[in-house]
């Protein structure tokens, strides 16, 4: 989404976090953050950050724009988005003391005073705090649910109450469906009352955690995402978070966090890291308390937020961190184990290129269908810089997984893009050079117009036979510049939906490279500032359109809410003359006999209509905006998805012999809504869904499998064919196609 409400933030203080931070967040002056002290007041630091990032924006930003009145009046209304898009917390008179800030944001902070945002920050938090409390007071009565009421979820386009009556009128009606949630559930009257009293006392608990960082952090993202809907303002944690999520490594010691109630728990360990190694730390363990080095204070951490937790553990590699450790095995009151741990380098290899193969049976024929999925275009940075040849890349271990399904036989490719949110630039245009001989990949037009073109310079490619990229409305940016190159030169099949539509180039701007202060300690954060824009080799812009697949998979119905047409402040789609290229093949020659065989397989394809009643039924879902209070109602439709529940899991049953959700011994109530936040149901029951998410049945990756399956078989049966569909006039040999060994021209060629 465009704005991120301020509500996000509260919940990933308690969810998942990776630990890794550098040293200088590290140390006694670190604060639990339980007790902020209101109202909150910015510091000189942020005032200065402010001030140097709109000298960036102003001047150097694709689409320079003033920061005057008129851009104030457009923070305003953003600002107020990410506190409360819900409009759940202010009312009408809080907008009326309000009014006169919306022109004096671009003083705030040309000024380098931010008392206006911060009062508007102060007063959210105190209306946060007093909507829980009224919410929480309103559980000792309970509710009556006789009455023909109901509840409007969606109040995007609602305006703001007119008075704190209507307001507790909302809340009261927001309370109920709360409790009825757990009431349909299966939940007493009693458990539901201690479980909401419990998740709002913890919500109250998290707002007063909330400090000038946060508030500064939110104004900032206001502001920069006004400008364009990627740029962004990071704090100097979110940057070391940014940072860390690019070169895929960390220095800590291997554990992934959550926050369970007052305790930060451990949710996964890494294989290889120093946690695992130990054989001391086990999922499930309660993080009670942290010292530094061998023989520093332990440091009591129950009820910290999650990444004040994060930072006490990360730090410098082969130094040294001790954890007070509740065992997942004993009770509250059970003894505690401390542990020693030697910080080192860790790889976060969940987001790195992974591989498998997909044997496809058709009839009395088999061939293997390699897969590499790519969750981003990953690099690092700083290594890269520094000159380090063995630098973390995406390209080089996508090529490195390509040779290896080379020598297992496969004998087409199927790059998995979904939901790949883009990354380094560079990447893609290496990446896409591992699929073509040489040859231009994108064209980057500058803020002044001067358009370039970029691409592959070296000769020889990984893989030469069928290919296909399949992507989704989650593919992005990097993404959609290789698939757009992809599509362009006729190198291979685009299969899915259509993609986000992003075309859009961002920078990163130490602003702490511009401090007057000699302190190594990160203080101004990072500017993620549009520089560019990106066109496709044949002239034509990603922007708005994205990628449209050359074979068309159903939309799930998210893109009246998610995607660049969505955004409001979005460039506009333009066009410029194509680069120099000549396509190297045409998927043309072929496709409409791909489509049909397509066609004619999923409507016999029990999985592929059990996945379109699936996405027709979450279309419904997704499109109500309002549910009703009356229990016999909801008794009603629960019954209705229940039914409709029990025959999709017949079907998934009947297809792979799996339920898809749980298992048949679980409780039944548990398949459908049960009322509970995340953190709120059991960890055990968390990675047991996650491990069933992803073992389940792909129908869309087989099906895409299976397109490459009938192109080979294609390919095989018609010489003339595939030197149509081969790159570079059919140089790829038929027998090549069985053995998938690359020709000689390109397997001596060295791999970017």
């Amino acid at each position: 989404m465009k704005f991120r409400p301020l509500l996000a933030l509260l919940l990933a203080i308690a969810t998942t976090c990776a630990c890794a931070q550098s040293a200088a967040d590290l140390g006694a002056g670190q604060k639990n953050r339980k007790a902020s002290v209101w109202p909150l007041v910015p510091n000189t630091t942020e005032a200065e950050a402010a001030q140097l990032s709109a000298r960036f924006l102003t001047r150097f930003h694709y689409d320079t724009q003033p920061l005057d009145d008129a851009m104030s009046g457009r923070i305003f209304k953003a600002y107020l988005k990410m506190l409360d898009g819900e409009k759940v917390f202010f009312t009408q008179a809080d907008m009326a003391t309000f009014a006169p800030l919306e022109t004096k944001l671009d003083d705030a902070i040309w000024n380098q005073d931010l008392s206006a945002p911060f009062t508007i920050f102060n007063l959210y938090l105190h209306r946060a705090v007093d909507r829980m409390t009224y919410a929480r007071d309103l559980l000792a009565k309970g509710f009556d649910f006789n009455a023909d009421e109901s509840y409007t979820f969606d109040r995007k386009d609602a305006t703001w109450a007119k008075d704190k009556a209507e307001l507790d009128d909302l809340w009261r009606k927001r309370t109920m469906n709360d409790w009825l949630r757990l009431k349909l559930a299966g939940k007493a009257d009693d458990e539901i009352r201690k479980t909401l009293t419990k998740r709002y006392t913890g919500y109250i608990e998290r707002v007063k955690q909330l400090d000038s960082e946060d508030a500064f952090q939110t104004f900032m993202t206001a502001y920069a995402e006004t400008t364009d809907p990627h740029t962004d303002y990071l704090g100097p944690r979110a940057a070391e978070n940014f940072d860390i999520a690019m070169k895929l490594s960390l220095e800590g010691i291997g554990a992934v966090l959550q926050a369970r109630d007052d305790y930060t728990q451990i949710r996964e360990l890494v294989p290889g890291a120093p946690a695992i190694k130990s054989g001391k730390i086990h999922v499930g363990d309660r993080i009670v308390g942290i010292g530094q080095g061998a023989e520093g204070p332990v440091t009591d951490v129950i009820g910290w937020r999650l990444d004040d937790v994060v930072n006490q553990i990360r730090g410098k590699k082969d130094t040294t961190v001790r954890l007070e450790i509740l065992p997942a095995d004993t009770g509250l009151d059970g003894k505690h184990v401390f542990v020693t741990l030697v910080r080192k380098k860790v790889s976060i290899e969940e987001q790195a290129a992974k591989k498998k193969i997909v044997e496809i049976k058709d009839g009395d024929v088999t061939r293997k269908i390699g897969v590499i999925e790519l969750p981003t275009f990953y690099s690092d940075f700083g290594a890269r810089s520094e000159g380090d040849k063995n630098f973390k890349s995406a390209t080089r271990d996508v090529a490195k997984l390509l040779g290896e399904l080379k020598a297992a036989g496969v004998q087409g490719v199927v790059m998995d893009l979904r939901n790949n949110g883009g990354g380094s630039l560079a990447e893609a245009n290496a990446m896409t050079g591992l699929f073509i001989d040489t040859g231009p990949v994108v064209q980057v037009r500058d803020a002044k117009g001067h358009a370039e073109a970029q691409g592959d310079d070296d000769p020889g490619m990984a893989w030469s036979g069928p290919l296909a990229v399949l992507v989704n409305r989650g593919t992005a940016s990097a993404s959609e510049i290789f698939a757009a190159a992809i599509q362009d030169y006729g190198r291979g099949l685009i299969i899915g939906e259509p993609t986000f539509g992003k075309g859009t180039v961002q920078n990163l701007v130490d602003l702490d490279r511009f401090s007057r202060s000699e302190s190594d300690k990160p203080q101004y954060g990072e500017l993620k500032m549009t520089i560019a824009e990106f066109f496709r080799i044949n002239g034509g812009s990603t922007q708005l359109k994205g990628v449209t697949p050359d074979i068309a998979f159903p939309k799930n119905g998210d893109e009246k809410d998610f995607g660049e047409s969505t955004y409001d402040n979005a460039l506009e789609w333009t066009h410029i003359p194509p680069a120099p290229y000549q396509p190297i093949a045409d998927m043309k020659a072929y496709l409409p006999k791909l489509e049909q065989m397509h066609d004619a397989r999923v409507v016999k394809s029990p999985a592929w209509q059990l996945m379109l009643d699936e996405l027709a039924q979450y279309k419904i879902m997704r499109g109500k905006k309002a549910i009703s209070l009356n229990l016999a109602t909801r008794e009603a439709e629960r019954k209705q998805q229940d039914a409709i529940q029990a025959s999709f899991r017949a079907r998934h049953k009947a297809i792979d012999g799996t339920t898809n959700l749980l298992d048949e011994e679980d409780d039944v109530s548990s398949r459908l809504d049960d009322g509970l936040n995340p953190n709120e149901r059991s960890l055990k029951s968390e990675l047991k869904q996650e491990k069933e998410a992803k073992e389940a049945k792909d129908v869309q990756l087989d099906e895409s499998a299976h397109v490459l399956f009938d192109a080979v078989g294609l390919i095989q049966a018609d010489p003339k064919l595939a030197a149509e569909v081969l790159p570079y006039g059919g140089k790829f040999s038929l027998n090549t196609v069985a053995s998938t060994s690359l020709p000689v021209s390109a397997s001596s060629a060295p791999v970017h």
